[in-house]
């Protein structure tokens, strides 16, 4: 199929995008409100680095007001089939993106946790380092990341003034403007060639061969598990989502290949081929060779593509973080030209170690108090909550567990759901302002099917449904152990982790 045949864009449906995208914005006065109250409560603790909003009154209104002109824009949630906007910009702005070598990285699931993984490595190397991230928690500027950190919201603000020129040349020559993602995608590309970066690690929104950042000629490709998601943009079927990611991968790159359904690793497989793109595969050229549960994490034996790194703690839980580090390992091998044929240039074990110890991932089973326990995790499909539901059981001994859910209207809902159930003892439902969150009677709806009505408690608003789920953990002597689990959606961990103080 062609490239215009492919395009789809319907005038009436992108002012109807539009227009919606500028409801995207949460209720800041309704969660300030709610943070004050939960931030009162004793156990509150500091999370993970993400930024808050700046200080400085000036630098606030000016990031804002650019968020207010990116949401104008079409937003990042339907995807067009085309990089013509993107590489039309990229031609006026001097192309930016061939600046400096990348590692692309898609997938379903494990696409954040792996590329802060892959950073962290990088940056122990003494590299200067970019990441582009999507979506964000709390701020936008947490989508462009250097040295290991989110881009300063003074800089956000200059790069965006910087290609705001460019940007207004392309949308006037294309039949429609450049979308948030494109914008923001243009952005990264930009700061990482000024910076400059010794090398970025970048993210694709969803998909691969038409995702925008897709204009980079990257030498190594990080294939994440790919499951069914996004199904109704992406395809119904492994291959068909797998045929769609794989477009990252480039002639004469190397392909890091995560555990995959069979279905999806043949595609994969056939695009290397293809395009002679040299393959490692976890479980043959790489994987984790041995694993336990630690304090605050685990221990893990990894093997990479030309010998083992013994006693490499990781600071995350759950086995699907363990795969990650053996992925985000492999890549940086490949990027340093490490291999079986060449195990001279093994990486330094010490500095892998120390790489791994520094990792975060928030809002991935992140601990945000204490008294009782409450958990945010970002899971919002079926695969994402089965392998959360594993991990919480391995690494907390809950007694009692809360669910906190809100999720997104054109997600698997249902699927996600019976993945908790077994796992929760009662849930909240709930949802987040995101304008394509879930309606929560129809949520309720769903949740009554699985867990019964007298497990199912409905709260509007997410402060409300935080307090209604600490409540239910606190109630009796008997549940000691008991804790809370917030999921659902990427912007659901995010407001939580806002109401209850990270980040700030």
């Amino acid at each position: 199929m062609t490239e215009p045949d492919r395009r789809r864009e319907d005038p009436d449906e992108f002012e109807e995008i539009v227009a919606a995208e500028q409801d995207r914005d949460p209720d800041l006065a309704a969660i300030e409100a709610g943070s004050r109250t939960l931030r009162a409560q004793a156990g509150a603790r500091p999370t993970a680095e993400v930024p808050s909003r700046p200080a400085d009154p000036e630098t606030d209104r000016a990031l804002r007001d650019v968020e207010t002109e990116l949401s104008k824009r079409w937003g990042e949630t339907k995807l067009d089939p085309s990089v013509v906007r993107i590489r039309a910009l990229m031609d006026v702005l001097g192309e930016p993106q061939h600046s400096f070598p990348a590692i692309h990285v898609t997938g379903t699931n494990g696409k954040t946790s792996t590329a802060r993984m892959i950073e962290a490595l990088l940056t122990a190397m003494e590299l200067r380092t970019g990441r582009y991230a999507s979506p964000h928690l709390q701020s936008i500027t947490e989508r462009i990341s250097l040295d290991g950190a989110p881009i300063p919201a003074e800089r956000f603000v200059e790069v965006y003034e910087e290609v705001k020129p460019y940007v207004e040349l392309v949308d006037a020559r294309e039949q429609h403007r450049l979308s948030f993602f494109e914008v923001l995608t243009g952005m990264a590309y930009a700061a990482f060639a000024d910076a400059p970066v010794d090398v970025a690690v970048v993210e694709v929104g969803m998909g691969g061969t038409w995702d925008a950042t897709n204009v980079i000629d990257a030498r190594v490709a990080v294939v994440t598990p790919i499951d069914l998601d996004h199904t109704n943009r992406l395809g119904t079927t492994p291959e068909q989502i797998a045929t769609e990611k794989s477009g990252i991968v480039k002639p004469g790159a190397t392909v890091i290949l995560a555990q995959q359904p069979v279905e999806a690793a043949a595609v994969v497989l056939r695009r290397a081929a293809e395009v002679d793109a040299t393959v490692a595969r976890e479980g043959l050229e790489f994987g984790v060779m041995a694993r336990e549960v630690a304090v605050g994490g685990q221990l893990l034996t990894l093997r990479g593509l030309a010998g083992e790194y013994p006693d490499v703690f990781l600071p995350l839980h759950g086995e699907h973080m363990a795969h990650n580090a053996a992925v985000a390992l492999a890549a940086v091998e490949a990027f340093f030209g490490v291999g079986a044929d060449r195990p001279e240039r093994t990486l330094d074990p010490e500095v892998v170690r120390q790489a791994f110890a520094t990792v975060t991932s928030p809002g991935r089973l992140e601990v945000v108090r204490t008294s009782p326990t409450v958990i945010l995790d970002a899971a919002h499909n079926p695969a994402g909550a089965r392998a959360t539901a594993a991990a919480v059981s391995e690494a907390f001994g809950f007694s009692r567990l809360i669910g906190v859910v809100g999720t997104s209207a054109d997600k698997d809902v249902r699927g996600l759901l019976e993945a908790f159930e077994p796992l929760m003892a009662e849930i909240v439902v709930t949802r987040n302002s995101f304008h394509r969150a879930m309606d929560v009677d129809e949520l309720a709806g769903l949740a009554v099917e699985i867990f019964g009505e007298e497990r199912v408690q409905v709260e509007p608003r997410l402060d409300d449904a935080l307090d209604a789920a600490t409540a239910l953990a606190e109630e009796e002597h008997e549940y000691a152990g008991a804790g809370v689990l917030v999921t659902g959606s990427v912007i659901t961990a995010g407001e939580a982790r806002l109401l209850l103080g990270g980040g700030r």
